[in-house]
């Protein structure tokens, strides 16, 4: 008997690990390439890189609700995969690429009639907000490739197929950064287009994607399908639209709760300078990086979670969410190595100035710690969602997120002056304090109980 337990652990590893290198591999080329674009426009001085940063979370505002229905496609299409529901599976999928199409008319106009507002409430200065609004319109303007991509990987993720989505972000970043190399200095007899650049091989980067998520749809072994759409004519469902809104409800104000806290954090810390807020953004992308790591891991775990709930194997859910939080425990283990090893090496990949250098060095002793917090919060909080769990998700957010990371940023700036630290105090609490919520509530067990 215990041979057979040992056997099947064996095996349920096994196919953690499948299932999440290629969602892992996606997740770091997405997240490399945003760091080489950061780090190709620092070539211009820090006043691009702190524009370019200005951007990243009213973009993020902007693509939350486009957020929200891929996380209830991934888990629906999971759970009915578990079912042996393939019909329904697919019905879901077209009834989100309806509603994101729809939805992108919206977010597109007004991200692009808004876009000096935003940068303004963002916190630009003079010196960063003509190119912030720039980067930000060309952006936005080209989200419908994104949502589209986004969309349809959802419902490939959440049938357990993670290839489709690794090979298009992959191609996705690749053409990004050559775009970058051509646009932004002008090489090769290119325009040099500075940060518009940067933004126009973003899009020329999500243009390839969301043709290669269409053209996944075509492939004969493809769970989620054209032919499958075909045979429903093409009609999205009533019944599954409320499903997705009910869902992804929960998820949209969880995603815009935590943006209050991002803001908050995005915003003292541009008030602290140009410079402060160049290593500030470098850093994030430090923990975007990790974060690339955990959400390929969360990938696996919801998808195999979720078919494991759809087949009513409530134990297999709990040991694939231990199993995928395990793998990911160890990655966190030799990024924060990493990290506190290659600190300065890495900053000074993106800036000669020492005084800068300095900043990140700060920073960077406080990301050593928030990966090993951050990867395995984010697991256990994608266990939870796949579950149906979002209402405990969203409280655990506004708590983290929108309450304790604002208020403990807005003391240790404004009230206690620790500038860049007590930025960074308010990232750690938060990180800390999502980490023991999500971790005690996957504990308890009770998200495997939930009916989708």
């Amino acid at each position: 008997m215990g041979k057979k337990t040992e056997t099947g652990s064996r095996s349920m590893v096994t196919e953690a690990v499948q299932v999440a290198w290629p969602a892992v591999l996606e997740s770091f080329f997405v997240a490399l390439a945003g760091m080489i674009d950061t780090m190709m426009v620092s070539t211009m001085g820090s006043y691009a890189v702190a524009a370019v940063g200005l951007t990243q979370q009213p973009k993020f505002i902007g693509l939350a609700v486009f957020f929200s229905i891929n996380v209830a496609v991934s888990a629906l299409v999971a759970r009915r995969k578990g079912e042996g529901n393939q019909k329904n599976a697919n019905t879901i999928l077209l009834t989100a690429l309806v509603m994101v199409l729809a939805l992108c008319v919206v977010v597109t106009a007004a991200s692009v009639a808004l876009a000096a507002p935003f940068m303004h409430l963002a916190g630009s200065n003079p010196q960063t907000h003509d190119s912030a609004v720039t980067y930000f319109r060309i952006i936005m303007g080209g989200t419908v490739f994104n949502v589209i991509s986004l969309t349809i990987n959802a419902g490939q993720r959440g049938s357990g197929n993670t290839r489709i989505a690794m090979t298009t972000n992959v191609t996705s970043s690749i053409v990004n950064v050559i775009f970058n190399y051509l646009l932004i200095g002008g090489n090769l007899g290119f325009p040099r287009l500075g940060v518009a650049g940067a933004a126009i091989a973003t899009v020329l980067g999500t243009v390839v994607a969301c043709f290669m998520s269409i053209a996944s749809l075509f492939h004969h072994n493809s769970y989620v399908s054209f032919r499958w759409m075909k045979e429903l004519r093409f009609r999205p469902n009533m019944g599954d639209t409320r499903r997705i809104a009910r869902f992804g409800s929960n998820m949209f104000v969880e995603n815009l709760a935590m943006r209050v806290g991002f803001v908050a954090t995005a915003v003292l810390a541009a008030r602290l300078g140009t410079d402060e807020f160049a290593a500030h953004n470098v850093g994030m992308n430090v923990l975007g990086l990790a974060f690339s790591f955990a959400d390929g891991m969360q990938v696996a775990a919801v998808a195999l979670s979720g078919q494991a709930l759809g087949a009513g194997e409530k134990q297999k859910a709990i040991r694939y969410g231990n199993i995928c939080q395990r793998i990911g425990f160890g990655i966190s283990v030799v990024l924060s190595a990493l990290l506190l090893i290659g600190g300065r090496w890495f900053y000074g990949l993106y800036f000669q100035d020492e005084a800068i250098i300095q900043m990140g060095l700060l920073i960077n002793r406080f990301t050593t710690v928030i990966v090993l917090l951050q990867i395995s919060q984010i697991i256990f909080g994608g266990c939870l969602r796949a579950g149906g769990d979002v209402r405990y998700t969203l409280m655990a957010s506004l708590v983290s997120v929108t309450a304790i990371r604002t208020i403990v940023t807005i003391v240790f700036t404004l009230v206690i002056p620790l500038g860049l630290s007590g930025i960074w105090l308010g990232v750690l609490s938060d990180q800390f304090s999502r980490f023991v919520f999500m971790s005690l509530r996957f504990r308890q067990g009770k998200w495997v109980n939930i009916a989708l």
